[in-house]
């Protein structure tokens, strides 16, 4: 970039006016990267936090609040508020991470674009929870995707990626962690070129790609029926901050909040069955193919614990208790 474009470029980031839709930690970075861009943001539209959820990203609101960014929390977004954001006369829409879709007399608002961010590499992983999904089906990448948004959900055509590499030792909130900087760096990258009016655009193949819904506390149960590497899967998809993976142990459900593999294969013994404890604290599980180290566990309504001290008397070697 010359000398030239880059004061062109400087000045077109000042003088194109956003809109915001933006929540949870994804959409804080997002906003943050943009107020340090200097970026001028006529409103942020975000979410009140739900009672009762687990709260661990910082707030969207109460940073638009430090920098003299209004800030709307309406959940519908009728007429009235259609002609309010009219009236802002937005040049770009931002949508990141928030969580309803915009209608489509939104996206025409913004004569530059209305762009979302989404946490996959798009087409794979479009809809609800991708960074569950993904870990749930065990990838080995994942990443996010910046996308010019259409009224179907995830279908816009691709500006950017950035790919993240997924290992055994991530779970969703570690997972969440390394897409959200490179969310926002993409952010970063983009906006001068989308205020430009030369945002990339490549159409995405969505034959060729995924769609996947929101999960349910209910899709957390664990069938020690599957190989453990199934398990493993979805123990570290749903752990903390999420509702968590359980089974029962006689009619009592037990929550697995923390798990490694133990054996791929080679493992005798009905599913469910404790094979042997793992350095005193963990318990070894037979699953339908190899087993699973259970580290930590709860029952429902007490407390979080060693898998060994949580089961207790139960976690013999030979009994069959995890169903």
């Amino acid at each position: 970039m010359t000398g030239h474009d880059s004061e062109m470029s400087a000045a077109g980031v000042a003088g194109a006016r956003c809109v915001l839709f933006a929540y949870h930690e994804m959409g804080y970075a997002c906003l943050q990267e943009l107020i340090a861009m200097g970026a001028p943001i006529a409103a942020l539209f975000t979410h009140l936090d739900t009672p009762g959820e687990e709260i661990w990203w910082r707030s969207c609101a109460e940073l638009a609040q430090a920098n003299a960014v209004p800030v709307c929390t309406a959940e519908r977004l009728d007429a009235r508020w259609i002609a309010k954001i009219a009236s802002m006369r937005p040049a770009v829409i931002y949508s990141f991470y928030y969580r309803n879709l915009l209608p489509e007399a939104i996206l025409a608002l913004a004569p530059l674009g209305a762009f979302n961010l989404h946490g996959s590499l798009l087409p794979k992983y479009r809809g609800r929870a991708p960074v569950n999904w993904m870990l749930v089906n065990g990838e080995r990448e994942g990443g996010v995707t910046l996308h010019h948004m259409v009224v179907r959900a995830d279908a816009g055509d691709i500006v950017a990626q950035r790919a993240v590499e997924i290992t055994d030792d991530d779970d969703a909130l570690t997972l969440y962690r390394k897409i959200v900087p490179a969310g926002a760096a993409l952010v970063h990258e983009y906006h001068p070129l989308i205020v430009a009016g030369r945002a990339p655009r490549r159409p995405q193949d969505l034959e060729a790609g995924s769609y996947f819904g929101r999960r349910r506390s209910k899709d957390g149960r664990i069938d020690w029926n599957w190989p453990a590497r199934r398990i493993f899967n979805l123990v570290r998809a749903v752990t903390h901050p999420y509702p968590g993976a359980f089974c029962f142990v006689d009619g009592r459900k037990l929550y697995v909040w923390r798990a490694r593999m133990g054996r791929e294969r080679g493992i005798r013994g009905r599913p469910g069955t404790i094979i042997a404890r793992v350095a005193a604290e963990s318990i070894e599980v037979a699953a339908g193919e190899g087993s699973v180290v259970v580290i930590c566990a709860q029952f429902e309504g007490d407390v979080e614990g060693t898998a060994a001290r949580v089961i207790g008397a139960a976690a013999q070697a030979g009994v069959r208790i995890l169903q």
